[in-house]
């Protein structure tokens, strides 16, 4: 990476990227290793796994051109913090339940927060809005988990699953209506809170919404995919087909699926 940052004979690509045109990237990496584990590949995993790890070199490198810091203040800091937040480990905290590692870290986390204040010149008691630690350019499905469970954290959530429940059928209502009155800029602002609503359903089932996601979209994938083989099969195209030939054959997908576990694909 150095080598390829270095002016006048580096990548002319890569010297003209920026914190801000890589952070993109970033993200796409950490999804494909999501993708690869959920597939189950570990061969990809492996690449994955470099392809984000490089992401981590760039932005080092990138930081220490500007003074910043380097890959191994990378590496030093997050070695610190493991060791910081895990004294049932490295301290003389033992034998923790899972809930009172949860607490501890909790509470070690707080008292970094403080330190951070004092560094910059703050009161140790000075509290930054409740929810300003869930980062604004997290995925806005991962986003809307983290802030309900920061919400959660100080008693603003629900009780009962069921009254999620409740609230997603209100949501559609009004999504309803909002079709019915074919206004955009309504049911824009009802799909983002049906959306919301539905992560918080999942949030209390214990559910990751964004995997549930993935997964739904690989299955979507592979029932479509029966559809072309299938009209494949008989000649015709997806543009020749028609809605209810098409119904049939996802049908045909779902039980094909169902029965012993084989794959859409193969049915």
């Amino acid at each position: 990476m150095a080598a390829l940052r270095t002016p006048g004979s580096g990548c002319p690509w890569d010297l003209q990227q920026t914190f801000e045109t890589i952070a993109p990237y970033t993200i796409e990496e950490a999804y494909e290793v999501a993708d690869a584990v959920l597939r189950g590949d570990r061969d990809d995993l492996r690449e994955e796994l470099g392809d984000l790890l490089l992401q981590v070199v760039f932005h080092a490198r990138m930081a220490q051109e500007q003074d910043a810091f380097d890959f191994g203040d990378v590496v030093q800091a997050i070695t610190e913090k493991l060791i910081r937040r895990h004294l049932h480990i490295f301290g003389d905290t033992r034998d923790l339940s899972p809930d009172e590692v949860k607490g501890l870290w909790g509470r070690i986390k707080a008292q970094e927060k403080a330190e951070r204040a004092v560094r910059k010149g703050l009161p140790a008691s000075a509290a930054a809005p409740h929810l300003a630690s869930v980062p604004a350019g997290l995925p806005p499905l991962m986003r809307a988990l983290k802030l309900q469970a920061r919400a959660g954290e100080v008693g603003f959530d629900w009780n009962d699953p069921m009254a999620v429940l409740a609230k997603i059928r209100e949501e559609a209502d009004e999504m309803a209506d909002a079709i019915a009155r074919q206004s955009r800029a309504e049911a824009e602002d009802e799909i983002g809170d049906l959306l919301f609503a539905v992560v918080n359903l999942a949030r209390h089932l214990a559910v990751d919404p964004d995997a549930a996601l993935r997964r739904t979209n690989a299955k979507f994938e592979q029932r479509f995919r029966h559809i072309e083989r299938a009209l494949a099969v008989r000649g015709r195209t997806l543009d020749q087909a028609s809605l209810d030939e098409m119904e049939a054959l996802w049908v045909e997908a779902k039980h094909a699926e169902r029965a012993g576990g084989s794959s859409a694909g193969d049915a």
